[in-house]
């Protein structure tokens, strides 16, 4: 028997991207806060206070529960803004940098 789970805090764009509803932000985002910089709830809430303790787990809920649709979307990101910067060239600001060996 199937297990429909509910998440009262997320709904999908029509392009089937979830979001936080009435937000406009992205599941995916609280995601990666929690993965790129290890933060707790309560330190997402901090970095979006905006958005309702109970949104931010309903997020990393949906997260969890759609973990491999989730990393294949956020793969997918990764990869277009690589081929967009590899795409742009070096920055002002990184060739200043450079000249100053500050970054390789």
């Amino acid at each position: 028997m199937a297990v429909t789970v509910a998440y009262p805090h997320i709904e999908h764009t029509d392009e089937g991207v979830p979001i936080i509803k009435e937000t406009g932000t992205k599941v995916e985002q609280i995601a990666l806060d929690q993965i790129a910089y290890g933060w707790s709830a309560d330190e997402i809430h901090r970095g979006h206070p905006y958005l309702s303790l109970a949104q931010i787990h309903s997020a990393l809920a949906y997260y969890y529960d759609n973990q491999e649709r989730m990393d294949a979307l956020i793969e997918e990101g990764l990869r277009y803004v690589n081929e967009f910067r590899e795409g742009q060239g070096e920055t002002t600001v990184r060739l200043k940098l450079k000249a100053k060996g500050l970054v390789s």
